[in-house]
């Protein structure tokens, strides 16, 4: 069988390299013909557009794939690795040596069972202080502060806080999804001002031997405004709900009851592992698009890439950073190649490390997070491509 391309593989989601040589054994015959190689490439290509399609249309006209998204993904993942070639047990045992996987893992089913402990406690922490400020004003400040610490605190445990305060909100389920959307958008933008705040952050920074505070005086001027106008429209959103009178005590002892349910052991057991298969099947998707992308679309023009990496809505965005960024590239196209990714994080559950760990601890469905995430990020992309590209 005949090899087409070799690829150097830096693992987006976790980390690390592997190499491998990249062949494509389920279309394409042993042939030294130019026409028959690129044939064999089309129908791998065109394999690999109906997987991302079934990805992005799936989960959203179908309920049962809906609620079982993680092992979706997953089996999405292994033929995406198997179309392309790359399937083998080296990358299997490359995934499960690096410590992110059991460090999400853990770190979500310790933060459930901690929760589950002190709950009490902290839904007195909450209740009084929403009596002592205004809600709209908490939610802004968990939004901003979140947002602005994840480059510290990780985005893991920013996202882990963020999961418990909005269990206890005095909001009906369809309000928390909006504002988990949100603060988990501004999370994930925030932490890629450091290299230790996600992935993305820490491999952009390696791939271009930079500094620690390279991100920060690069994308700081784009992210920091952009973590204080998602806070604002968390405020203005509760302040719509205040004044239309759909907050009212009721919500919270509803919400309290549905807390003790699904915080119980089984659950927060369940959870946890739909996480991890979840982080199994991003890094399974990841390596086999990755030899379509380094191939054809890491040498498409910023403006057009900026566009393209709305890819990360469902790969995760670390592994397209990974592939796209050189340290040859002006600063201008960095700029433009990392605001992209992480616009467009935000636009379904797969898209970042807040998204997965929030939707899977508050029980979020698929077509729950696309109604706000797609239109939010949309609307955020459009911004930034007029003031990265136009202005």
């Amino acid at each position: 069988m005949a090899s087409l391309m070799t690829c150097s593989r830096t693992s987006g989601f976790l980390g690390g390299k592997l190499i491998l040589k990249v062949s494509f054994p389920l279309f394409i015959l042993q042939n030294n013909t130019n026409n028959n190689i690129k044939g064999g490439c089309i129908v791998v290509i065109a394999a690999l557009l109906v997987i991302l399609l079934m990805i992005l249309i799936l989960p959203l006209v179908n309920k049962y794939i809906e609620h079982n998204i993680e092992y979706f993904l997953f089996s999405m993942g292994v033929a995406a690795a198997f179309v392309s070639g790359v399937f083998s047990y080296d990358l299997i045992a490359h995934i499960f040596k690096n410590h992110l996987l059991y460090l999400i893992t853990v770190a979500v089913f310790l933060s459930g069972l901690l929760f589950e402990i002190f709950k009490d406690k902290f839904k007195t922490l909450i209740e009084i202080t929403i009596a002592r400020i205004p809600l709209k004003i908490f939610v802004f400040l968990v939004i901003v502060i979140l947002g602005l610490t994840a480059s510290i605190i990780t985005a893991i445990i920013a996202s882990i806080i963020l999961v418990e305060i909005i269990h206890l909100l005095p909001l009906k389920h369809k309000d928390k999804v909006v504002i988990t959307v949100i603060a988990s958008l501004s999370i994930g933008m925030g932490a890629a001002l450091t290299p230790i705040g996600e992935p993305l952050a820490t491999i952009a920074t390696s791939k271009l031997n930079e500094s620690f505070l390279y991100l920060f005086t690069t994308l700081g001027i784009y992210i920091i405004p952009a973590v204080l106008a998602l806070g604002f429209l968390g405020l203005l959103y509760i302040n719509k709900l205040e004044k239309n009178s759909l907050i009212i005590e009721e919500n919270y002892v509803e919400e309290a009851e549905e807390i003790k349910k699904i915080e119980r052991f089984q659950f927060i057991f369940i959870q946890a592992f739909k996480i991890f298969i979840f982080i199994l099947a991003l890094e399974l998707l990841g390596a086999g698009f990755k030899p379509v992308i380094d191939n054809y679309i890491i040498h498409l023009d910023s403006r057009l890439l900026y566009w393209i990496n709305m890819l990360s809505a469902v790969l995760d965005n670390a592994t397209l950073a990974a592939a796209e960024i050189s340290p040859h590239m002006t600063t201008e196209q960095i700029r433009a190649i990392l605001m992209g990714l992480l616009i467009s994080g935000g636009m379904l559950i797969p898209g970042n490390i807040p998204n997965i760990i929030s939707a899977g601890k508050l029980n979020i469905k698929s077509r729950e997070w696309a109604l706000v995430g797609i239109p939010l990020s949309l609307i955020g992309l459009i911004i930034y491509f007029i003031v990265l590209f136009v202005i």
